[in-house]
């Protein structure tokens, strides 16, 4: 019988898996692989949030392929070797994988191209398996990508997305294939208290409970930062236990202003992806330079510790930093103002706030997080790159009765009212009991600032 390999990634899944489904066609066995690769972890990125969720997903993958007959073979080690020898110790003739579209993700391809031609096999890569539309797909006329946001929406909404596939039901997987153990969140240190589990059965679970009873609020919630009222679905998106084309079409037959502004920030996502695909260098470089000269860690270190620690001052900005150091993921309009604190308040280098948060989301995506820290920092795909976002405002705009600094920032919990969104006017006496820092920046000085080096008025 003719063997093929299936080599996951970002894809941990079962549901709507193209090239799961490509190597099973015509009763073909497959050696469903999954390299842990140190070339990741050498380069910092393999972080313990992610490894913790990432083993729940391996764990779930793992069981769901034995309920159809077969097992995950994990391996440790570089991808391109570990693949070569899977598939000739199996005898596999091809090896499936999904499409990826960072600068690493392309050079892990040609390598494994190559080496598997040169072994007298062929790599099929699978695209549209990790976004709704695939990179490349939709391009304004004399471009290579779309650079703004909006006429990228409309054309992707006009798109007609494929239809997900259903799960296979057996998956025969050769027994010559010996395997590492599943790795365990247990045996992994230093993950966020308050992790959310991974996996494909709570990934399809947590869908369909928002579906059912969270969508349709979402269009006038999905800013309120205490009523926690976004999908969380952001870390199954990541490690792939959910289809992005599924959640798509289900959120569309769900209907209604909720499902539509759900789907448009699965546009955002699928947007920021072409630009990286287009522009890779975007990655680490600004994508529209303002020629800014940053303050850094060695410039500015006691701000920045400050603002890491939730230290800063403003409730709003210490309140969505602990969020993200005790969970490993923060609210959407908490990640916009306290990159905008950083990056234009504080007037530090936005891949300095970027690093921070790769080192604790678990939903750390480069696309994602570089190019929504350039937009936030005016460096990026924002069409008004000056805006400056004031964290008071946002605060008591987004967060009006106080219920979210409350809830993570305890020494003003007793702080009635207003008054804890500026808890530096409360009397001195008060102030000393809550024990709260002063703010480390006045905001006028730090817009003054701002705009002097961006060469404003």
């Amino acid at each position: 019988m003719s063997v093929s390999v299936v080599l996951f990634t970002n894809d941990l899944r079962l549901h709507d898996h193209p090239p799961l489904r490509a190597a099973l066609a015509g009763g073909r066995q497959v050696v469903p692989l999954f390299v842990n690769d140190t070339a990741i972890e050498r380069a910092g990125f393999a972080v313990p949030n992610r490894r913790a969720f990432l083993a729940d997903c391996l764990r779930d993958l793992d069981e769901g392929l034995r309920a159809r007959g077969g097992r995950l073979v994990v391996r440790t080690g570089d991808v391109v070797r570990h693949v070569r020898e899977v598939a000739a110790r199996a005898g596999a003739d091809e090896v499936h994988l999904a499409g990826e579209h960072t600068r690493y993700a392309h050079r892990r391809e040609d390598r494994l191209r190559a080496a598997l031609e040169a072994d007298g096999r062929r790599l099929h890569v699978h695209d549209g398996v990790v976004t709704a539309v695939e990179p490349g797909t939709l391009t304004p006329a004399g471009s290579d990508h779309f650079a703004v946001f909006t006429p990228y929406h409309r054309r992707w909404a006009e798109h007609r997305l494929r239809e997900p596939l259903a799960p296979p039901r057996r998956v025969p997987v050769p027994d010559t294939v010996p395997s590492e153990p599943v790795p365990s969140r247990a045996d992994v240190p230093g993950t966020s208290p308050g992790l959310a589990p991974g996996g494909e059965k709570e990934g399809r679970r947590r869908l369909a409970a928002w579906l059912r009873t969270g969508v349709d609020a979402y269009d006038d919630r999905q800013d309120d930062l205490a009523g926690d009222a976004t999908s969380r679905l952001s870390p199954h998106l990541h490690f792939g236990t959910v289809s992005a084309a599924e959640a798509v079409h289900r959120a569309r037959r769900a209907g209604g202003p909720g499902a539509e502004a759900f789907v448009r920030q699965l546009c955002w996502r699928d947007f920021h992806r072409q630009v990286l695909a287009a522009r890779p260098d975007a990655a680490d470089h600004d994508y529209r330079t303002r020629h800014d000269h940053w303050r850094t860690e060695k410039t500015a270190p006691d701000d920045i510790e400050a603002w890491k620690k939730g230290l800063t001052g403003y409730p709003i900005v210490d309140a969505a930093m602990r969020q993200l150091a005790h969970e490993g993921w923060m609210h959407n309009r908490g990640r916009l103002l306290t990159a905008s604190f950083l990056a234009k308040t504080l007037y530090v280098d936005w891949r300095v706030g970027a690093r921070h948060f790769l080192a604790l989301l678990v939903d750390g995506d480069i696309a994602n997080n570089q190019l929504n820290w350039q937009w936030v920092a005016g460096t990026g795909t924002d069409t008004r790159p000056h805006r400056v976002l004031n964290p008071v405002i946002q605060s008591k705009r987004y967060d009006p009765d106080g219920a979210y600094v409350r809830r993570w920032v305890p020494e003003l919990a007793s702080v009635e009212g207003p008054a804890v969104h500026e808890p530096w006017k409360l009397p001195p006496r008060e102030r000393a009991r809550h024990d709260y820092p002063e703010p480390i920046v006045d905001l006028a000085e730090g817009l003054a600032r701002f705009k002097e080096a961006r060469g404003r008025d």
